[in-house]
């Protein structure tokens, strides 16, 4: 199920749990061959002229990327990835000679006997690892960069948390605010008609970090719902380190919900499908909204507070 990119437009300063209620509307939609006879056969590698290094022979020269097993090489001794090797038609890329199933284990023999240094290494990552292990590692090293989190667009953008802030503030345009605290309604005409919605994203900055705030509509089984959660911009263990909480209510009832902060490293459809947050049914919210519920204005407050610290009564350390 797609979302939808809604955008909306808000005013507030953020830091106080009894200012003015900033209201967030939705202003647009569109919610919308194998040579049998080479078999088991092995050979040493080919060394090209401008190999320099053992490092270079290990790079597949289609994809460019580091080469594990199976390493596949021509009757020459040319090498390439098994990925590549279906990409290339069963012919070399180098000679043109046709591939068979010859495995480069020499080749593979070398690699086993190298330590390298993480590809984030420049990043800050001071990890070393057998060549065989590298590519696990790298999958969930702690300096690999974030995706952006920006809801309802397929967007690419990848970098460390400053330049992805960057990022969201130019291109995407997000309501950036300060403060642990915040008071929002989200305001949508019609709202029966809107099945499945996302709200502009906020980001907030407190505690010296970065968090995103999502609200959107979607069907969670025969069921129209909004949802509210809100995302660090971090890794997993650093998000432990702070909790949030989520209201909405009128007419003398409320819902509330508390909970850690998902990081980024999640994507947003897998937070949202885990139901981690504050879900509230269409009806309710149309109930809160108040009036002739054909209109939906739904007040939702929170605040961010760092583990071990009072909810109530949380400093403003924000920066």
């Amino acid at each position: 199920m797609d979302l939808d990119n809604i955008e909306c437009v808000s005013s507030s300063d953020g830091m106080d749990m009894e200012m003015e209620d900033e209201e967030i509307h939705l202003s647009s939609s569109s919610c919308s061959k194998s040579n049998n006879n080479n078999n088991n056969i092995t050979a040493i590698a080919v060394l090209p002229p401008a190999a320099t290094s053992v490092h270079d022979l290990l790079e597949c020269p289609v994809c460019t990327n580091s080469m594990y097993p199976p390493i596949h090489q021509c009757l020459n001794g040319h090498t390439l990835c098994s990925t590549c090797k279906t990409r290339v038609q069963n012919r070399c890329p180098t000679c043109r000679q046709e591939l068979g199933d010859i495995r480069c284990l020499a080749l593979e023999k070398v690699a086993e006997s190298l330590e390298l240094a993480c590809r984030y290494s420049s990043s800050g990552c001071p990890e070393i690892f057998p060549y065989y292990s590298k590519l696990k590692h790298e999958s969930l090293c702690n300096f690999r960069p974030y995706n952006c989190p920006y809801a309802g667009s397929e967007c690419s953008v990848t970098g460390d948390i400053p330049s992805v802030v960057t990022h969201l503030k130019e291109d995407h345009k997000v309501d950036m605010h300060t403060g642990y605290t915040f008071n929002h309604r989200y305001v949508k005409s019609n709202p029966r008609e809107v099945e499945n919605a996302t709200w502009m994203l906020t980001v907030f900055h407190c505690f010296g970090q970065y968090f995103c705030l999502h609200f959107e509509a979607f069907q969670l089984g025969m069921a129209p719902v909004y949802m509210a959660f809100l995302r660090f911009m971090g890794d997993e263990a650093d998000a432990r380190n702070y909790s949030y909480s989520l209201e909405v209510g009128a007419n003398g009832r409320k819902l509330t919900w508390e909970g850690t902060p998902r990081s980024i490293r999640d994507s947003h459809r897998k937070v949202r499908d885990s139901h981690d947050g504050l879900i509230i049914q269409r009806n309710m919210a149309l109930f809160f909204s108040g009036g002739d519920r054909k209109e939906l204005k739904l007040r939702v407050t929170g605040k961010i507070w760092k583990e071990q610290q009072n909810p109530q009564g949380v400093p403003n350390l924000c920066s």
